[in-house]
């Protein structure tokens, strides 16, 4: 890796009320979009849009609504290739190798790279079996001791275990909407995932919920590179370190998050964060 492939992230956000990390150290790119346009049939959807994803941070993608984030998203683990009628030109890479590529298994690209989506939607099966189902499908336990270890750890990282030790047996609809949301976090990250894309994870939930996503956010972002659609920018002001700006399909501009949010280049991002539009 070059040094121009080389990201410095700041998370120095002076917005009252933020308690966030002075600085962090250097960071690579994990993914990467160039020249990625995506069409609906006639409807151009994304236009040329060239993007780095920095490694073991949190980058949000922030913009009005219909302006292209949640495909752009769907792009990075080409969940865009289940919609009829869609299609995607461009180049998405993730390390060196391109996820467009043809002989790419697409159930192991999903697997380095889980989601989760906006509303919780966990399996209807055991708050065990929810998570326990990828390991199984991938074959990374060699027997039960070893999957119940994937299961607790990964419960655990998502801050789920404690609340659910002893009923790992129940269904996991039964849970509140932010335990369930966690459990869907729980299920991602049994893969062992590299990357994580979360499409606006919390707007289905109330705020203390909100609050634990944010905070199991900030945790996880030591071992994942995570890309989160948000609607809410103080959201996006909180949770990350990148920031992109998508408007009518175009990406106006990325940087560091105290820098889009403080002092943005262009004046479409400033109208956006300053609510005369959106």
């Amino acid at each position: 890796m070059n040094m121009e492939s080389m990201s410095v992230v700041s998370t120095a956000l002076p917005i009252p009320g933020l308690e966030m990390d002075t600085e962090l150290p250097p960071v690579k790119t994990k993914m990467s979009a160039r020249a990625l346009k995506v069409f609906y049939g006639d409807k151009q959807a994304l236009f040329d849009i060239d993007l780095d994803i920095p490694e073991r941070a949190v980058t949000a993608l922030i913009g009005p609504s219909g302006c292209g984030k949640s495909t752009f998203l769907r792009c990075l683990n080409r969940m865009n290739d289940t919609i009829d009628g869609c299609v995607v030109d461009g180049a998405v890479k993730i390390d060196s190798m391109d996820i467009y590529d043809k002989s790419l298994d697409v159930v192991e690209l999903r697997a380095r790279i889980g989601m989760v989506f906006q509303k919780p939607n966990p399996f209807p099966k055991s708050i065990y079996d929810n998570v326990a189902y990828g390991p199984k499908i991938h074959g990374l336990a060699r027997d039960k001791d070893e999957l119940d270890e994937i299961v607790r750890t990964s419960l655990e990282k998502a801050g789920l275990l404690r609340e659910v030790a002893d009923r790992l047996d129940e269904p996991g609809t039964g849970l509140s909407g932010g335990q369930q949301q966690r459990l869907c976090i729980a299920r991602a990250i049994a893969v062992s995932p590299e990357v994580i894309l979360m499409d606006e994870p919390c707007s289905a939930l109330d705020p203390i919920a909100t609050a634990h996503i944010e905070e199991l956010i900030d945790e996880l972002r030591a071992n994942y590179t995570i890309v989160i659609v948000t609607h809410n920018m103080q959201q996006a002001a909180r949770v990350s370190q990148r920031t992109a700006f998508f408007h009518l399909g175009n990406l106006v501009e990325v940087g560091d998050t105290a820098d889009i949010f403080t002092s943005p280049r262009d004046e479409r991002t400033q109208g956006y964060i300053t609510g005369r539009y959106g």
